[in-house]
Order: structure tokens, then C-alpha cells, then sequence
């Protein structure tokens, strides 16, 4: 069986095709540009080129091609975006249009004049991953999909998009007590997330999807590592280029999680509020109240002493490279950059229980034992 798995990020997206025939080892990988630099790329274009833009397709995940197209505004050119693609800026089009955009109709942009430059939005593109692997001889053919971003949610108008996520977090875990909570499958999404509608829906494919958040992929990832497995009590902690997510795992589940801005978070303040998770003191205003989207901690019980194990992993781990924590840097399967793509896999066995057996014998051949229920 093979499964292609997609862990969109801000600034690369991880690439993993599995094939049950070989060991994970062995499987092909490529670690590309995100797709919001592409975007980025082409508006820094039109920008040098002085011509207007006009943005189609869906909504995806923004940061650097939101930068680059309010650089392009500032340079006095004119944007245009049709109204799926303007909600990759903000869900509400009003604020869209405050910021210099302006949202028209498909049938509109269709007729706008052929000097101005269309960039087409889209977090996930089949065909260019295809024509990559085409290039070295690889007719890309999977069985299934399995692709990650962050989606923060369509927050009702007024209401804090911050706050809009972290109660998605905790309705999510009250509701599956396991990071495979924020996995599911095609046709399952809940209404509200709607970049990850948006990867559905531009995902041209007959075979069996599912669909996640980027966070607790890296972090089900991390737990692959025959290192972090050992452990039956730990904190992991995914350190995203835009956000950090932290879970306090034990052996009946997740005891407690914080997420922030990486860009907004310091060492010193990572490093208090993995102490009071470990504690069991964090609370929600702490994170809340620095620019962060919460906390939530289950279980107010102190974590034994003789294990407070803390790992990480992400491209922005080097920001806990001096913690008094001193985390061990995940690798599973030797390669830290996969860790969202077989947290993917390792959900995907949870959501499609018919393949969990296959997928299972292939994570075992790395970890032996586990004594709690990983695998």
C-alpha cells in the first residue's frame, strides 16, 4: 500500500510517499518550499514588474504571501481577489477590503484586463507533487492521501480568532482524549475549518483522504522516536515557524497543552509555562494574555519526578536549544523533518482501522516496545 503524505508548513512542505513494501527508511522524501512562498514568490514578481494581481482559487494558509501582497499594495498597485481566495487574508471580506483588496466575483476577475498577473491560491497541488516525482522516473500513483496544515477556524465575526482555536483544541479533546482527535477523515470535516475544506476540496483525487491539523501530526511524530516512546509521562512540544504547540502526554492520554506564536514567545516564557505544565498550574489567561492562544491542563497532579522528560521537535526548535529543560530533539525514523508526515500515517492508521494492521508491522520494525498504548 502507499500512502502520500503532506505536511504543509509556513516554510516547507514535508513530503513522504509510504510504501508498505519497504522500510519507512527507505521510503521517498522531499522537503520543498511551502506553498505560500510560491505565492509570495510570484507577488514579489508583479510587484517588480509593476502590475496588478488577481488572486483566485481557495483559501490557504497565509504569512508570507499575506506580506507580500500587502508590500505590493504599499507599492501602489492595485490586488484583486476573488471571494474564497480573499478569505486566505481574514474569514470576514469587510476587513479584506479595509486592508486594499478588492474582492470581485470569479466571473469578474475573468474578464479583467490580460496584462494584470492571476496567481491561483492553493495549500495542496497534486500535480506539481506529481510532476516532481515524475522527474526522477516515479509514476506517482498512492492508494490514499494524508495531508496536513493549521487551520485556525472561521471565528464568528467579533469573536477572537485566537481564542476561536484553542476552544476548537479543547472541544477536540473532550470530545477523543488522542492527538488522532484532529484527524479525519474525507467528508468528516467539521464546517468551521474551512482551510482544511479548502485542501479537500482541491485535493483531485478518487482514493481515501484524511485530513489534519499540522501541530498534532508533528507531535504523534515525535512519539515514533524509540527514544520519546520509552516514556510513559512527557511533554511534547512542536516548534512551528509560526506557532508552538506544547501537550503533557500520559497513560491515559493528553493531561494538558498550551499553544502560542513562536514569533511572539520567548525562551524564558517557553520555558515557565512548560514548568507549570509540568506542575499542573498553567493556566489559560498566562498564554492568552501574551499574544498565545491558551492553555488547558486535564490533570492538575504534579508530574512524577523521576520522569519530566521533555521533547521537541519542528524547524524552530533551535529557539529551546538553551532550555534549563534540556529537551531531547525527536528524530523519528532519523529524520525530523518527516515527523508531521508519520504522525499523518500513524493518525491514518487510527481513521481507516482496515489498514492499521499493515501500518502498524511497518512502525514496529523502528519500535520495539511501548508501555503505553502508542501503537
Amino acid at each position: 500500500m502507499k500512502i502520500l503524505c503532506v505536511d504543509i508548513g509556513t516554510g516547507t512542505q514535508d513530503i513522504l510517499l509510504y510504501n508498505s513494501d519497504q522500510e519507512i527508511e527507505n521510503c521517498l522524501k522531499l522537503v520543498m518550499p511551502s506553498p505560500t512562498l510560491r505565492v509570495a514568490r510570484e507577488v514579489k514578481q508583479a510587484t517588480r514588474a509593476g502590475r496588478s494581481i488577481i488572486l483566485t482559487g481557495v483559501t490557504m494558509g497565509g504569512g508570507p504571501s499575506h506580506w507580500a501582497v500587502m508590500d505590493h499594495i504599499k507599492a501602489g498597485h492595485k490586488v484583486y481577489a476573488t471571494p474564497e481566495a480573499a478569505r486566505t487574508f481574514d474569514d470576514e471580506l469587510d476587513k479584506v477590503e479595509r486592508m486594499g483588496i478588492a474582492v470581485i466575483a470569479e466571473e469578474e476577475a475573468r474578464r479583467l484586463d490580460e496584462s494584470d498577473q492571476l496567481i491561483s491560491l492553493r495549500d495542496f497541488d497534486f500535480d506539481a507533487i506529481r510532476s516532481a516525482f515524475t522527474a526522477f522516473g516515479i509514476d506517482l500513483k498512492p492508494d490514499g492521501l494524508a495531508l496536513a496544515v493549521f487551520d485556525h477556524g472561521n471565528a464568528p465575526a467579533g469573536y477572537s480568532d485566537r481564542q476561536f482555536r484553542f476552544d476548537y483544541l479543547e472541544e477536540r479533546i473532550r470530545v477523543e482524549n488522542r492527538l488522532s482527535a484532529f484527524a479525519y477523515k474525507r467528508g468528516e470535516l467539521p464546517p468551521n475549518l474551512t482551510r482544511l475544506q479548502a485542501v479537500e476540496a482541491t485535493a483531485d483525487f478518487d482514493g481515501e483522504v484524511l485530513l489534519m491539523d499540522t501541530a498534532p501530526a508533528a507531535v504523534l511524530g515525535a512519539l515514533l522516536d524509540p527514544n520519546v516512546v520509552q516514556h510513559e509521562q512527557l511533554i511534547v512540544s512542536n516548534v512551528g515557524n509560526f506557532h508552538t504547540l506544547a501537550f503533557r502526554l500520559g497513560p491515559g492520554g493528553i493531561e494538558g497543552l498550551f499553544e502560542h506564536h513562536t514569533g511572539e514567545i520567548t525562551l524564558s516564557q517557553l520555558d515557565g509555562f512548560i514548568d507549570k505544565l509540568i506542575e499542573g498550574t498553567l493556566q489559560h489567561r498566562e498564554v492568552f494574555d501574551t499574544q498565545g492562544h491558551g492553555a488547558l491542563v486535564f490533570n492538575r497532579e504534579p508530574m512524577s519526578t523521576a520522569d519530566r522528560f521533555v521533547t521537541i521537535v519542528g524547524p524552530r526548535r533551535s529557539l529551546l536549544r538553551d532550555s534549563r529543560h534540556r529537551p531531547y530533539l525527536a528524530v523519528p525514523f532519523g529524520d525530523m523533518m518527516i515527523a508531521g508526515c508519520v504522525g499523518l500515517l500513524r493518525a491514518y492508521a487510527d481513521r481507516y482501522p482496515e489498514h492499521a494492521d499493515l501500518i502498524f508491522d511497518s512502525l514496529r520494525g523502528s519500535i520495539r516496545s511501548a508501555p503505553w498504548d502508542l501503537l
